[in-house]
């Protein structure tokens, strides 16, 4: 086969679906008997996958298309571009996609997140997200989801038939693994980190339910009780259109012990997830959820909702509440603090994330490749 995946998304604003496509093209490549053309975008900030590592498969070829994804150009010049490549299948990893395209195409789906939250967006961005949904889905022919409950909600809202979707699981990145003590120490100083800390890592989007956590985690008093209580650590992308967060923690009288990180380097990822006492992810929905995962692999015990691909996702290796219910979610924080449970999550977890592989993911897209040039 000679397939082509539109990797222009292996870029600093793509930060989750850029890691996707790199690890699935590396775990690919092996298992693929044919060729891997990879479109590219040179001119994209990447400072995250190094596009290098990618280049030690033979079978990998990079395609440079200096096309933004957002821009016309990807429905004028795109589809000529790969119309002179040949390729079987064109794998599209976001549903703005070029439309016409001279074979079959595959598409990536992710989740539902403007059609159940629509209070979340403006009336002008849902419809926009609307549009480009419904042709992204009208244009591909077969797709690959990545959880049983994106699958599902596919269905739900838009009619897309289950045998036409493949579900390919996602997995976190070999560097999620436990720690050092001395590296975790080392971050510790690094970033001004407390020596016992709780940590949410994900952005602060209003699904994410960061309001409800910080309520629940100031007003849960057996996490304040100790000489030396932990701390509230939130890292991750921040995006100023939602200061509620930050600005709920500023009048509590705990926001002293919450820290607002930001943006932490991939490279420092793997210890700030060790160093954590617990992993908190409250999100009210999630189509795959990989910062549980990679807690998981770094053997951080977690907690986390009960919603959407999160139980999917932890199997019996979390601890879960409903992420609108504040006594849930104390009550989960209350049960963390106890050793032997903690210890029994941290070798749950490790055990939970390695049945999750880009190895897997790899084998399960590529059976979706043959099931959608059978389609054809």
């Amino acid at each position: 086969m000679r397939i082509l995946i539109d990797a222009r998304t292996i870029q600093d604003h793509f930060p989750g679906i850029g890691r996707y496509v790199f690890n699935l093209a590396h775990a690919l490549a092996p298992q693929l008997e044919g060729e891997l053309l990879l479109l590219v975008d040179p001119r994209a900030r990447n400072s995250h996958h190094p596009l290098a590592d990618l280049q030690r498969h033979p079978n990998i070829t990079f395609i440079p298309a200096s096309i933004p994804i957002f821009h016309w150009r990807s429905q004028t010049h795109l589809p000529s571009l790969i119309r002179a490549l040949h390729p079987d299948l064109v794998h599209c990893p976001y549903n703005v996609r070029p439309l016409r395209l001279p074979c079959p195409s595959l598409l990536t789906l992710y989740d539902v997140i403007p059609r159940l939250f629509p209070a979340y967006f403006p009336r002008r961005t849902r419809w926009q997200i609307e549009i480009i949904q419904r042709l992204a889905l009208r244009a591909s022919t077969g797709f690959v989801a990545i959880s049983r409950v994106t699958a599902r909600d596919y269905g739900r809202f838009y009619g897309v038939a289950g045998d036409a979707i493949t579900v390919t699981p996602l997995a976190a990145d070999p560097i999620f693994c436990p720690q050092p003590d001395e590296t975790v120490h080392a971050l510790r100083l690094r970033l001004g980190l407390p020596r016992r800390y709780h940590l949410y890592l994900g952005s602060n989007k209003p699904h994410k339910n960061l309001p409800r956590l910080i309520r629940a985690w100031t007003g849960t008093s057996a996490l304040h009780h100790a000489a030396d209580p932990p701390h509230l650590v939130i890292a991750g992308f921040w995006d100023e259109r939602y200061p509620e967060a930050r600005e709920l923690a500023a009048r509590l009288p705990a926001r002293d012990r919450i820290h607002f990180l930001g943006s932490v380097p991939n490279l420092h990822l793997p210890a700030l997830y060790a160093g954590a006492e617990l992993f908190l992810f409250p999100s009210l929905y999630e189509g795959f959820g990989l910062p549980v995962l990679e807690a998981m692999a770094c053997g951080t015990p977690v907690a986390c909702s009960n919603t959407s691909s999160l139980p999917e996702i932890a199997g019996d290796a979390a601890l879960y509440f409903d992420p609108v219910d504040l006594s849930s979610m104390a009550a989960a924080l209350e049960a963390s603090l106890d050793p032997n449970q903690r210890e029994r999550l941290s070798r749950r977890g490790r055990e939970q994330a390695a049945r999750f592989t880009w190895q897997q993911t790899a084998r399960l897209t590529l059976a979706a490749y043959i099931r959608t040039l059978g389609f054809s």
